[in-house]
């Protein structure tokens, strides 16, 4: 008896077989995990970013610790681990001073592109949205700050005050709102005449809870992807001001300084110079790789691209597999 007729027999239905599950996404780990360059770009990130958080604790007043009978060793596996990458001038272990430089160096460009982002992107976001009066107030701040160069900027008024850490960062956050400003006010603007925005304005939903649970979601990605990037130049200006003699101040180090205080040295003891700047280079090329990685992984409408075999990328792969007859 075959199962239909033993189900009419008994009076049930046939058990129809269980539909297949849907196709999840993948997840952001095996996504990142196929683009070896932003895998190798976020493994350097989060190397520095422990060794900045808890690498003091490690090596204590090494950094500061000075030995003159060690000046200007080269690297050598012979003097023990603080002995890896040289010395300076002063005998001072220049791994440790690596490891101290970081900390300080990401104390700067983190706070200041925080402070930039969520300044710039709550302005941009709600000049976007209101518009009228309100956005072209905004953006004419944002023109007056942009008709500054930074830099200058920076140099003007570190050279008048005292040059800190915290002066630094309030400079830096300054010069850069109008980056996540216009950014925000731009996808605000597009994003207002929607048709999910409309019914929630017909709903009478207050402005801030469109802004914050509608217009949000959809232009994070976007200032997520700049904030990278701009991390980038963040930390390249404050190694600029330290190269010139007005960002960190000693006893305090950064790897600009560091790239400073070795420059004299650079044809006869070139790893005081050499190592910092490349963990300058290494830490902004693995951001904007990064950046480049988030752009594509946070758009829905590219990031199949992340999905295709490594062989299938770039332009040969146009449009996405299921549009392919």
């Amino acid at each position: 008896m075959t199962e239909a007729e033993s189900s009419a027999v008994d009076g049930t239905a046939p058990v129809k077989d269980a539909a297949p599950a849907r196709n999840r996404p993948p997840s952001w780990w095996l996504l990142l995990g196929r683009d070896r360059a932003a895998a190798v770009g976020a493994v350097i990130l989060t190397v520095v970013v422990l060794v900045a958080l808890f690498g003091r604790l490690f090596i204590g007043d090494r950094a500061r610790r000075q030995d003159l009978d060690a000046s200007l060793r080269p690297p050598s596996l012979g003097d023990g681990v603080y002995g890896l990458l040289g010395t300076d001038v002063l005998g001072r272990s220049v791994l440790a001073r690596l490891i101290d430089a970081a900390a300080t160096t990401l104390s700067v460009a983190v706070p200041a592109v925080l402070c930039s982002l969520l300044i710039g992107s709550a302005l941009g976001l709600w000049a976007g949205y209101h518009g009228g009066r309100r956005e072209s107030v905004v953006m004419r701040v944002a023109d007056v700050i942009l008709s500054f160069p930074s830099l200058l900027i920076a140099v003007v008024v570190l050279y008048v005050f005292s040059p800190s850490a915290l002066n630094i960062v309030l400079i830096l956050a300054v010069a850069r709102i109008p980056v996540y400003l216009r950014t925000s006010r731009a996808e605000a603007a597009e994003l207002r005449s929607r048709l999910f925005v409309d019914a929630a304005r017909t709903f009478g939903t207050p402005s801030r809870h469109i802004i914050y649970r509608h217009i949000l979601p959809i232009a994070l990605p976007t200032l997520l992807t700049v904030a990278t990037l701009d991390f980038c130049f963040v930390m390249l200006t404050e190694s600029s001001l330290s190269f010139l003699g007005i960002g960190i101040q000693p006893p305090d180090v950064s790897w600009g300084l560091m790239v400073a205080q070795g420059r004299q040295y650079l044809q006869t003891a070139w790893w005081i110079t050499v190592l910092p700047g490349l963990a300058i280079v290494l830490t902004t090329v693995s951001a904007t790789v990064l950046a480049a990685w988030a752009r594509i992984a946070t758009d829905p409408a590219q990031r199949w691209r992340l999905t295709l075999p490594r062989k299938r990328r770039g332009a040969s792969a146009a449009v996405p597999p299921e549009m392919i007859p």
